[in-house]
């Protein structure tokens, strides 16, 4: 069997949006899964949307993910090199080869011709195809264009009749017609190939066995096939997946502002919280599992079992999962990692006090950042919510529970957590308040609060002479 070699082929334009690091999460594990090679290739043949420093991101991100890059521009093999714009000689050839062999033509159309052509298809009412006049011009009319110097691009020479057929290992069989394909544009007038072009080239010269890429591209791969068979290449397999949908149900992208993964990672989202998400929007395991450590996921990775129909992408959802992962942190790994998101004026607290507060809260937040948020109270100034206020006053009971509890909390000579449980009991005990009538009061008139983490570590933190106070 040959072995398993996929590509994760992104454009450097910027941080990597959660649609696409999908699209490598799965090419990944397909890779693993069968020992294979997984391959990072830089697709900057549209040099205008370039960014700078944009693949250092790409390998930031993948390497933060924990995918181990086998072959890429920072490691280079002998199928380099890995960036589209280094290999422009490699595609001039096949284009050329392919103009050889009458399965594409020199384009010589300005922009003034082509753009009448759109007016025209505009008011039939039709999509734009090119309407293939260059391929028609006769050899010397060719050959005098090229010596004068007429800029021209090379387009495929497209079937117009009859059928393409795209096998996908998801949807199966797809009969495409040819008649919906235009002559696209392999080689630009600038020698760079088009996005679609190079792929294949680059493809097939770096053996990839199995290309995943998003369904919206299916009837694209029907030019893919023309091409493999104008070269008379084997074709890879394809997997086509459902497209990932925003919360508004529009496609993810970069360009509505979507949430990228370094957004996230920045926000305080785990790298492995946010691989296991995105793995489960559009796969399904066998076993009825939502947590997955990496190697569980190449272990129990099944592309048969990737879905026909789009996911949504759900931020509780995210946070779920990345509360899970936060609560699995070993205490001393968590502290670390948190103070980098905690921004509070620790100035005049110990170092004990803030590790106490930021551990009472491990197991109360969802991401990094949220951290701020939920400790506010023991920063700003104390005031009480009109919510508040309200409940403290809609019990008559309510008022007897403070009383008892301020002299419970006066009477404490050792501060630690164990004697104000104890002063709690106490105040049950002598009141005859349980539930929400004791805990809640003393929450709120302590805190300013009406919930939060346990409420014998909150009042520990506010410390003894100030709960007194605000009783």
């Amino acid at each position: 069997m040959m072995k398993v070699r996929t590509r994760f082929a992104p454009s450097p334009t910027g941080f990597m949006h959660i649609g696409n690091l999908r699209t490598a999460i799965f090419e990944y594990l397909l890779a693993k899964k069968y020992d294979g090679d997984f391959i990072l290739r830089i697709e900057d043949t549209d040099q205008e949307r370039k960014v700078e420093g944009a693949i250092d991101f790409i390998y930031d991100t993948l390497n933060l993910c924990g995918f181990k890059i086998d072959e890429g521009p920072n490691n280079e093999k002998e199928y380099g090199p890995y960036i589209q714009s280094e290999r422009k000689d490699i595609y001039k050839k096949y284009a050329l080869e392919l103009v050889e062999k009458g399965k594409a033509y020199y384009c010589f159309c300005s922009e003034e011709e082509l753009e009448e052509m759109r007016t025209r298809a505009n008011e039939r009412k039709k999509p734009f195809l090119y309407d293939g006049r260059c391929s028609r011009l006769s050899k010397e009319k060719i050959e005098e264009n090229l010596k004068n110097g007429v800029p021209y691009v090379i387009r495929q020479k497209m079937p117009k009749e009859g059928i393409t057929i795209v096998e996908d290992v998801i949807y199966g069989k797809i009969k495409i017609e040819n008649s919906i394909l235009d002559d696209q544009i392999l080689l630009k007038s600038d020698g760079f190939p088009t996005y679609n072009f190079a792929n294949v080239i680059d493809d097939h010269l770096m053996d990839i066995t199995h290309v995943i890429r998003g369904k919206e591209y299916l009837d694209q791969t029907a030019k893919y096939n023309l091409l493999y068979e104008a070269f008379g290449w084997e074709k890879p397999k394809y997997i086509h997946v459902a497209m990932v949908l925003g919360e508004d149900g529009t496609k993810l992208s970069k360009r509505n502002g979507d949430a990228s993964f370094m957004d996230l990672y920045h926000q305080g989202y785990l790298p492995e919280a946010i691989v296991n998400y995105l793995v489960l929007l559009g796969w399904s395991p066998k076993e009825n599992k939502e947590i997955f450590s990496m190697d569980e996921l190449i272990q129990n990775f099944d592309e048969t079992r990737i879905s026909k129909s789009s996911s949504s992408y759900d931020v509780k959802k995210l946070n779920w999962f990345n509360a899970h992962y936060i609560k699995e942190m070993a205490n001393q790994k968590y502290l670390e990692w948190i103070k980098q998101y905690f921004k509070q004026d620790t100035l005049n607290k110990t170092e004990e006090w803030v590790n106490k507060l930021l551990l009472i809260y491990k197991d109360h937040i969802s991401y990094g950042m949220e951290i701020n948020e939920v400790t506010e109270s023991f920063f700003k100034e104390y005031s009480l919510s009109e919510e508040c206020q309200e409940f403290l006053n809609s019990d008559n009971m309510i008022n007897d529970v403070l009383a008892c509890f301020k002299e419970e909390i006066a009477s404490i000579k050792d501060w630690n957590e164990e004697n104000i449980n104890t002063a709690i009991s106490n105040t049950k005990e002598k009141t005859g308040a349980k539930g929400k009538l004791l805990f809640m009061p003393i929450r709120i008139k302590t805190s300013g609060l009406m919930h939060g983490p346990e409420l014998a570590d909150t009042l520990y933190l506010i410390g003894q002479e100030e709960i007194l106070k605000r009783l």
